[in-house]
């Protein structure tokens, strides 16, 4: 998969929301997976251009511990959690949840 800049992040996005194209239509232009041009989808329409606009990072412990209460009290998926959280990747949110049940209660990486 190519990387995209932010720019062309939110122009795929854009795009979508227009309402002209199907999400596996785009996906299949840009060469990028529908799941996750639904991510980017997702994220703008949950904070706009600042979804995109991301400095580095550290979450705190308790931060990822209310991120994965917040998944198991309502269903949400991974992706529809990240967008909510404005969380860059659900694999990141993932990895927690892996992390906790391996380590029993502490929140890895």
């Amino acid at each position: 998969m190519a990387k995209f800049t932010t720019e062309e992040k939110i122009q795929i996005a854009l795009r979508y929301l227009e309402g002209n194209e199907s999400i596996e239509i785009i996906a299949g232009e840009v060469k990028v997976s529908p799941t996750i041009l639904s991510g980017w989808v997702r994220l703008y329409e949950q904070h706009g251009i600042e979804a995109f606009i991301k400095p580095y990072t550290n979450y705190s412990t308790e931060y990822k511990l209310n991120v994965l209460n917040y998944m198991n009290e309502t269903g949400t998926s991974s992706y529809n959690t990240a967008a909510i959280f404005n969380i860059s990747s659900p694999g990141m949110i993932r990895n927690w949840r892996k992390g906790f049940e391996a380590g029993g209660g502490g929140v890895m990486p």
